[in-house]
Order: C-alpha cells, then structure tokens, then sequence
C-alpha cells in the first residue's frame, strides 16, 4: 500500500516526515517496502485488509501517535432514500449486500491535484469517473465500479452466478470463460463484470458516457478468492476483497464518491441508492481480561492506556469487573478472539517495554510424536555420516516425477502456481537431485545430500520417507584415495538409516526400478518386505559423474523396530575365532544369497560374516569372480576349540558347493 504522506495528513495531523512516520507505523508492526520522497510503500499483511487504505492506516498512525482523527473537517453528505432508475436483484448468497447510485455525469481528464495523488499511490489515472472511483477505493479500502448505464440491456442489473461456458471480455482486453462457481455482474441479457475481480470492456465508461451506474458491494471473500485464482487474474479489487472488505461500507463509499464527483464539477445524481442488504451481519462482542492481558504479554497495562488504545482504533469497549466487553467494529475482519485484543493492545503499548520473562507452565509439554524423535534421530545419524540435510519442494513438475510413479497415481495440484508445481511429489529424490545438480553446476565436487518428509500417491497416500542423493569422492580415508562413491555407500547409507531403528535391512533385485542402472539397483527389505529401493541413477544430464540414490519408507521400519525385543547383553569374557575363505563362484550372484547361505548354514556361533576383498581377472575363469569372505565365530559360555570351527567351516563350504556350485579355492 503506498501512502502519500499529505493524504494521511488530512485524516491526522501527523509530522509530514515519511521516516518519522514509516518508524512510528514499523513499531506497531507494519513493515516499510520502501521510501520516496514523501510516499511509504507499506508491506500490508493478509489478516490487515483494513489497512489497504488510508483511511486505515491513518488510523493506525493516529493511535500510534496519540493523536486524534480529524477526518470531521470534512463532512459527507449522506445519499437520499429511494430507488435509483435501474432495477437490481441479487439471486447468490455470495453477495451480501449490493449498493447502487445513478448519475449523470461528464466524462473528461481528471484535475490535477486528484491525478498526481492517485499516480503516488500507484494507480494509473484514466478519466474523472473511474479515477473517483479508484481514489475513494484507496481512501476508504473499498472497491467500486463504474458503468455506462446506456449500455445495460434492460435497464437492469442482475448479480447471479455464470452460467457454464459464458465468456465475458474484461477491461483488459482478454476474452475470459466462465463458469459456475463464478458470481458475475449481469444486465437482463449478458455478464458486464466479474464481481470483486473485474469489469467487462462492453460497459466500460467512456468519453461518449453521459450516465454512469456506480456500484459498491460486498462479496464473500472465498468465492473472490477462488474466481481470482480460476481465471489467472488479480487486481486492486480482488486483493481486497478475498481478504475481507467492511460488509457497513459500500453506502458510505458511494456517498463519498458521489460528494467527490460533485465537488470536481463531474455530474450529480439521480434519484436515490438501492440497497440490498438481507442479512446484515451483527456486531461481534469479544470479553477481554485484564488477567489474561497479563498473562500473554508478561506486563501489567494501566487500564487507561488499554481503553486509549481500543477507542482510538475504534473499538467499543464496555467496563466489567474483570475487564471489558468489546464490540470489534465491522471492518475489522481479523478480530475474533480475546487473544487478538491483547495483540492490538500489545502492538501500540509497546513491545520493547515488555520485560523478557519466562511464560508461567502450569503443566509438563506433551510428548513429541514418535515420529519426530525417529526423524531427529536419522538427522543425527546422516549427518553424522558427513551427508548434508536438504529441504525441497514438496510440489515438483509431473515431468520429474513420472519416473518415479506412474502417471494416473500421481496427486495432480487442482491450481498450481506453475508448471514446476504441478503434482504432489512421489519420491524425495527428484528435489534432491535437482538440488545435488544446483550444487554441481557451482563447482561442488563432492554432493551428498538426504531430506527426511512427506510423499505422497494416490493408492498410499501419504507417507514420511528418506532419501538421499550423493556424487563424487569418497574422500581420503587410509583404506582407500579419493575413489569415488559407489553402490556400495548408498548402500551403507541405507543399513545406517535401519541401523538407527535398530533393524537389519536386506537387498534384492529390482527390475523394475528404470531410473536406476541395470545391474545397480536394488529393492530395500525389512522382516522379507518391499520397504524402499537404492541404485545408481541412470541418467542426469548435468554431470558425468555416477549419481547415488535411495530412499526408505519410514513406516516399516518403525513397525519392525516395534516387534522387535530390546535386549541387553554382558560384554563377551570369551575371544574371537577368525576363519577366512576364498571361493570361486558366479559373478552374477548376489552377494546377500552367498551370506544367507552361510548364515542357515552355521550356528549361532557365527557372529559375523563379512566380503573383504572381491577379483576377477587373471587366474579366474571367466563368468565367475574371487571372493574373500571373514567368519568370525565366538561362544558366550566358553572357548571354541579349532575342531568345532573347523566342523562348520566345512558345514558352510559344503553349502555353498550344493547350492551356488563354488570352489574353495587353495585346495
């Protein structure tokens, strides 16, 4: 909202110092876009419709001040009962009141001194009608509109909801279709006006218009909302509607831009106003406490400093032993509760002079939600890992997720913001990708990067995952050189993140899984059960260097976590028996198939089995790798002896020579 300071100045007498009066106004917690010269562009918040006016931020600056209003030196007369010589209906509860004027008027330049304001505050002048119309809207925060009375069929208007397939030609030269969620302004024949949006060029008022219809309404915010959005297109209007405009002002908006029409020499009017007002809404009474003020501000406020506050920002407040009863006036849509009065009231009291005290706990805080603690805890783990935390969008375009669900099981947005937003997100991985290939494109080497959060699809809903993206070196380590990261890591990555619930993950085949690189990729199982899936990614166009995904579903692993038993165990008083072997066996063999053969081969003896060294090449017949694997054996009660060890190290190489065909190598 720009605020010429000479405007505000008609309605308070404040300091014609825009610093001055943007830092007062700052203060009170409306926050300055920018100065210049003599105008402050203030950042209006969402809930503040009011304040889209000077009329309302005069207000504000007239409590901040403490000063009075002087918007009496200027008196407005009001409008003559009566019907005017257009006939209006209302057929849609989303208009709840509808005002109209008559009058006949002379359409030319504006004067000089009306044009230069409306330009400052940021509004292009057209002609003396539609730039009246325009200023009282930024004087008062409520829009008008102006129409060529010739040019309504029938002598009528109508407000009703559009008909499906109606299309109606704005003022800005756009040929727009309707539909019926829509409330339009209608003569007897056609739609003149998208209410609360836009006007229609076919009634627009021009330099032949003689008689103008000028309206002032009141529309549900929701239905100007959504029509907005629908149709792509926001305006002054539309701004102030969709957040709440005052359901008292369209008559006195009218009287105002009547007087004003008048006074430039424009036109007068004819007949009276027609207004239809079914159902007024009643005044809302909040309590306010002064035990309560207390307690959520942490400062004891004089009572006449609260009653000084409230009347100065138009509220009506009513002593009671306790404290007050308020009546919120109407264009303050944002009261509702006791704790809005105290905000008001804490706002122009002062928040610097509140003392900084701890709030009073009259209990203990109610748990975090288990899967908050879960979430933190993988945070830790991952991070911990040397794998940086990302936080994406949780609308991506359909082009990046369709490799990751099929089409018809995507959430589609009803209206995105753009294209890039268009569906709901399957998977974590595309806005980790999107975000490791921002990082690569700015000389980052080595990315790795994870994000705990939502998924969702329309068979599953939605779902809590995590998923990591990483690229690059492995960094030095004295077991290896700058090699870069392989299946292997996102693999680790995947058993730290099961680790951390206290579960053993597996891997499987996964051929399903086409973004990733045949021959790396995997489905991730818990307790047998498809619970995620890892792999190198098959394509990205920004790097040649290989890209490392995953992702896991949290739930499974939460519910496996939770079936299985916590157990504490002494620290082992008996040593280790190590035992390694070295077999020649089939490269196209799962690695998790040789160790699932050794475990159901061996007793609980075996504590450990790990692959410590893999080959293939000279010596090695082809088709086939080496593969090194450690047991180690260790008995909670006693010493093993070597001839125990020995029984089910032959035990364990008999099964694999059964069941994958390998040969001990060495013998």
């Amino acid at each position: 909202m720009r605020l010429p300071i000479d405007w505000l100045v008609e309605f308070v007498d404040v300091p014609r110092d825009a610093g001055l009066v943007a830092a007062r106004l700052g203060s009170c917690g409306f926050a300055v876009d920018s100065i210049e010269g003599d105008v402050v562009d203030f950042e209006i918040t969402a809930n503040r419709p009011d304040c889209m006016s000077v009329m309302g931020l005069a207000r504000e600056a007239a409590t901040a001040f403490g000063l009075d209003l002087t918007r009496g030196r200027r008196l407005v007369p009001a409008l003559p009962s009566g019907q005017t010589p257009i006939k209006v209906s209302v057929g849609d509860a989303g208009c709840g009141r509808y005002a109209l004027v008559v009058m006949d008027v002379s359409v030319g330049p504006s004067p000089a001194w009306l044009a230069s304001r409306l330009t400052a505050a940021g509004i292009r002048p057209i002609n003396n009608i539609v730039d009246v119309t325009n200023y009282v809207m930024l004087e008062s925060g409520h829009p008008m509109h102006a129409f060529d009375a010739a040019k309504l069929a029938g002598g009528e208007i109508r407000v009703r909801r559009a008909r499906p397939d109606e299309v109606l030609t704005t003022l800005d030269n756009e040929t727009r279709k309707l539909d019926d969620a829509m409330i339009v302004i209608a003569d007897r024949d056609r739609p003149i006006a998208v209410a609360g949006v836009m006007g229609g060029a076919s009634s627009e008022v021009s330099a032949s218009t003689t008689r103008v219809a000028l309206e002032s309404a009141w529309f549900l915010p929701s239905s100007v909302r959504t029509t907005s959005r629908r149709l792509g297109l926001k305006t002054e209007a539309s701004m102030r509607f969709e957040r709440g405009t005052d359901q008292a002002a369209p008559v006195a908006a009218l009287a105002r831009a009547v007087a004003l029409i008048a006074e430039i020499g424009a036109g007068q009017l004819v007949g009276g106003v027609t207004d239809v007002f079914p159902k007024p809404i009643p005044p809302r009474h909040v309590p306010l406490r002064r035990a309560r003020i207390a307690s959520l501000l942490g400062d004891t406020v004089p009572d006449a400093e609260i009653s000084r506050i409230l009347k100065a920002l138009a509220f009506t407040a009513v002593g009671r032993p306790d404290g007050w009863d308020v009546e919120v006036p109407s264009f303050r849509v944002d009261i509702a509760r006791e704790a809005d009065l105290i905000e008001e009231i804490g706002r122009h009291w002062g928040l610097d002079r509140i003392p900084a005290t701890f709030p009073a706990l009259r209990g203990l805080p109610p748990p975090s939600a288990p899967g908050v603690a879960r979430a933190r805890l993988i945070r830790r783990r991952l991070c911990g890992a040397g794998v940086q935390e990302a936080n994406t969008f949780t609308f991506i375009e359909a082009a990046a997720a369709t490799p990751f669900s099929p089409a018809d099981d995507l959430v589609v947005i009803t209206n995105p913001l753009s294209e890039k937003f268009a569906v709901l997100r399957p998977s974590l991985v595309p806005g980790l990708i999107e975000s490791l290939t921002y990082n690569r494109n700015r000389q980052a080497t080595d990315v790795r990067v994870f994000e705990v959060g939502s998924v969702f699809s329309r068979a599953r809903g939605e779902r809590t995952c995590v998923g990591w993206a990483i690229s690059g070196s492995r960094g030095d380590h004295w077991s290896h050189t700058g090699s870069d990261v392989t299946f292997a890591d996102t693999k680790g990555l995947a058993e730290l993140v099961a680790a951390s619930f206290g579960v053993a993950v597996d891997v499987a085949a996964a051929d399903d899984a086409t973004w990733l690189t045949r021959g790396q990729r995997a489905t991730l199982l818990v307790n047998g059960q498809p619970a995620g899936w890892i792999g190198r990614l098959a394509a990205i166009s920004t790097t040649e260097d290989p890209v490392f995904v995953g992702e896991l579903d949290l739930a499974p692993l939460a519910q496996a976590a939770s079936m299985t038993p916590s157990t504490i165990t002494a620290l082992p008083r008996y040593p280790v028996v190590v035992r390694d072997l070295s077999i020649l066996i089939d490269e196209r063999l799962p690695a998790a198939d040789v160790r699932g053969t050794i475990r159901s081969s061996a007793p609980e003896t075996l504590i450990s089995v790990r692959e410590f060294d893999r080959y293939h090449g000279k010596g090695v017949p082809d088709g086939q790798i080496s593969l090194s694997i450690r047991l180690t054996f260790q008995h909670p009660d006693r010493t093993l002896t070597d001839a125990e060890v020995q029984q089910v190290v032959e035990a364990i190489v008999h099964a694999l020579t059964t069941r994958h065909q390998a040969t001990l190598r060495g013998r």
